[in-house]
């Protein structure tokens, strides 16, 4: 092989790393609007109907005779009380390890751009539910912006999906009888899709009812990026990339 097609080659070979590189790092595409949480669906009681008249000669021995079920009907009178995340406060982290030139490297990717409902009732805690949680992956931000770019651009692929989403569909281990300042542990179970892949998943969750009208927690679950087809770009001074990544979720909720 002559020395000037080594030499067109190896041309070829630059020029396809460039646009390559070109590629992957190009300006990333910015939050296409702000993040608002999907309404959850809640059932507020029916309304009471006007009580009949009570027979004055009905005995004190006939109304302790109200049975379970109904006095289970009289309970949730107050109603659902739905607290919104509060971005403000609020924070998502995506964690993995990494060799970076060598080193041992922590990638910790953040964004406060999160939203979501949850609704509580008051007479029947179990009962409360979790709307789905949205994630605006556009906004995650590290420490380094060519991985950034590599991370919209090629792995998470933001321009086309801008969103991560989680749905729960199971609340489990939910205590019976929670109390205001009282740290609740339970799992919530759910599809959590990035990108146009979805998997169960299930958070470990920690929240505490800081008041009637203010609640805390903390959730976070291991995917592996396999499930997801998060495949890292191949450059030189990156490598032994962790198959796990841990997502996390502190968040504030209040009532409107």
């Amino acid at each position: 092989m002559s020395k000037k097609v080594l030499i067109g080659i190896g041309v070829v070979g630059i020029l396809v790393i460039v646009i390559a590189a070109a590629y992957v790092l190009r300006p990333t595409a910015e939050a296409s609007m702000p993040i608002e949480a999907i309404p959850v669906e809640v059932e507020q009681p029916a309304a009471e109907e006007p009580e009949a008249v009570v027979n004055e000669a009905a005995s004190a021995e006939d109304d302790a005779e109200m049975s379970a079920a109904e006095e289970a009907d009289t309970k949730g009178s107050e109603g659902v009380i739905v607290f919104s995340i509060v971005q403000a406060e609020s924070e998502v982290r995506f964690t993995l390890d990494e060799l970076l030139r060598g080193a041992p490297t922590t990638v910790v990717g953040v964004t406060n751009q999160v939203a979501g409902e949850v609704a509580i009732d008051p007479a029947a805690p179990a009962n409360s539910k979790v709307g789905m949680i949205s994630i605006n992956a556009r906004t995650f931000v590290t420490d380094n912006n060519f991985r950034n770019r590599a991370i919209n651009n090629e792995i998470l692929e933001t321009d086309e999906f801008e969103f991560v989403t989680f749905t729960p569909t199971a609340i489990t281990e939910f205590p019976e009888n929670p109390e205001i300042g009282q740290a609740l542990e339970f799992q919530i179970a759910g599809d959590l899709t990035i990108r146009d892949i979805t998997n169960e998943v299930t958070f470990d969750v920690v929240v505490t009812v800081v008041s009637e009208t203010r609640i805390e927690g903390y959730a976070s679950a291991y995917v592996a990026r396999g499930d997801y087809d998060l495949v890292i770009p191949s450059v030189p001074s990156v490598a032994d990339v962790d198959e796990e990544v841990l997502i996390e979720i502190d968040f504030v909720a209040v009532t409107e």
